[in-house]
């Protein structure tokens, strides 16, 4: 069954356990209404840009683009378990604001995102990427809280 409502869904994972639950939520709307499925990790950049470059940066940086890949990768290969396709980001900066604007620049018709990530004091400082995304975002966004 084809949906006009839904042509593009995006799932914005942070690779995190509380992501889980939305990538599922995401693959079973794509299943059900033959939308076409992208997924996103933001490499949040945006926390080292006070910090010098490095040897330190460097090393950091290299493990949040291999947490990307590993994100990504989950999402894949539990969409091609649905027999789904889906291409697959790793983008940097901060990731409130790129997933907006890949968003956007993709005609998205629905972002699905988790509601708690590994931010936690970060979360609490400068508010929660869902929460920048969905106050921000002129596209739907589906918030999915993760299992208990």
């Amino acid at each position: 069954m084809a949906s006009r409502l839904y042509t593009k869904i995006l799932i914005a994972t942070d690779g995190s356990e509380y992501t889980k639950n939305a990538v599922d939520y995401g693959i079973d709307l794509a299943k059900n209404t033959g939308a076409k499925l992208l997924t996103i990790y933001v490499v949040d950049t945006a926390a080292f840009a006070s910090i010098p470059m490095d040897a330190a940066w460097e090393s950091m940086y290299e493990l949040l683009k291999q947490e990307g890949d590993q994100a990504i990768k989950y999402v894949s290969e539990r969409a091609e378990a649905e027999g789904l396709q889906v291409e697959g980001n790793l983008i940097e900066g901060h990731p409130g604001d790129e997933i907006i604007k890949y968003s956007e620049s993709n005609a998205v018709s629905l972002i699905v995102l988790g509601t708690l990530g590994k931010s936690g004091l970060d979360r609490f400082l400068l508010g929660s990427v869902a929460e920048k995304v969905v106050r921000n975002s002129k596209i739907p966004v589906l918030v999915v809280r993760a299992k208990k």
